[in-house]
């Protein structure tokens, strides 16, 4: 079968050429790289993902094939997808379909064959930038509008708009998830921890939230900038002091803000599940789970005590609110489970919301 070639457009005039595979079209979106070296059926569908062309550093895509049982949500989100090269003979015993077939289902416009090393130094050097990969070469009006481009609209696009509930009726503990396009995995890991989740959409109040009358509320990840919505901002100003609150990702962003906290783009984000991450409490080093493109600014912290650092580059990964019943994680909170050992993320928010229990 001939090869379909096609180009991806930096907006900064860069070129790189290569050969499509997955969906056919023309797509725009913010360039961003993803470190994993496995995880690809999840980065495709972690709704973070929402405007975004990934490549993958890691140079061979594709050899386990397409497991939907891996997916964090129910489509693709990402924009497009750069990888080296694609496995066209993959093998799992748990292998549903090729990676290509699952990306052209999904309407994924795919690029293979780019050097994918020299276009991951050029973003590191850069910054994320926006791309557009195309048959043709982009025309100076073409380039000229790709600079243009935002993402919008992305709690909006993601985030649930209905009410959800998962877990058994008895569980311990009820929780409220405010879900601003959490992955799968996180709700089935509070359930397998004993809660019973209730999944409220992005645009909920807090009165809502509130009169649902569970244990604690976790603030979910999402995608986009986290000023993006301010409605939202005002009504977790509101929540923030009435139940225990455990925020992760956006979440942790959106009560910063709500806090008189500052947020601030990355150059190039933390994507990938090689994030060396440093608590404070008590020294330990934890290899985390990311994938965020915004940060809070350490410095701007004034109602909280940060409690985790970035090892790379010093950054906030979490802060502790203990006056407003409140702590907050950037990395996925599964990071600090070691062997046997409890999950001291989840053991804190269990404890807050057992203490809420007995003061009532």
């Amino acid at each position: 079968m001939k090869k379909k070639k096609l180009y991806l457009t930096l907006q900064n005039g860069t070129v790189f050429q290569g050969y499509a595979f997955g969906a056919s079209g023309t797509v725009t979106g913010e360039l961003v790289f993803s470190t994993g070296m496995v995880g690809y059926m999840e980065t495709l569908t972690d709704p973070v993902n929402f405007g975004q062309i990934v490549v993958q550093t890691f140079p061979l895509i594709g050899n386990y094939g397409s497991i939907t049982t891996d997916v964090e949500s129910e489509k693709a989100w990402v924009s497009a997808y750069v990888v080296r090269e694609i496995c066209d003979a993959p093998s799992n015993f748990r292998m549903e379909g090729t990676l290509e077939a699952y990306l052209k289902k999904e309407g994924v416009v795919g690029i293979y064959g780019v050097d994918t090393r020299e276009l991951t130094k050029i973003l590191r050097e850069n910054g994320v930038m926006n791309a557009r990969i195309s048959e043709k070469r982009l025309t100076d009006t073409e380039l000229a509008e790709l600079s243009a481009y935002q993402v919008q609209n992305a709690i909006k696009t993601v985030a649930p708009t209905c009410k959800a509930t998962y877990g058994e009726e008895k569980s311990k503990y009820t929780v409220a998830l405010w879900n601003f396009g959490a992955k799968k995995s996180t709700i089935e890991n509070l359930v397998a921890k004993g809660c019973r989740v209730i999944s409220m959409p992005a645009f909920a109040t807090a009165e809502e939230i509130l009169a649902l009358g569970a244990d604690g509320v976790v603030l979910s990840d999402g995608p986009g900038d986290p000023k993006a919505e301010p409605t939202i901002l005002d009504e977790v100003k509101k929540l923030l002091g009435k139940t225990p609150a455990f925020g992760i990702g956006l979440g942790h962003q959106l009560v910063a803000l709500a806090l008189g906290a500052d947020t601030s783009k990355q150059k190039y984000g933390h994507r990938g599940g090689n994030q060396p991450v440093k608590s404070k409490a008590d020294g330990r080093v934890y290899i985390s789970s990311q994938n965020h493109g915004y940060e809070v600014q350490s410095k701007t912290v004034k109602e909280g005590e940060i409690s985790h650092t970035n090892v790379n580059d010093g950054s906030c990964e979490g802060i502790d609110y203990p006056m407003h019943k409140a702590f907050t994680v950037q990395f996925t909170p599964e990071a600090c489970e070691i062997g046997a050992t409890e999950n001291p993320l989840y053991k804190k928010f269990f404890a807050m919301m057992e203490k809420e229990k007995e003061n009532a």
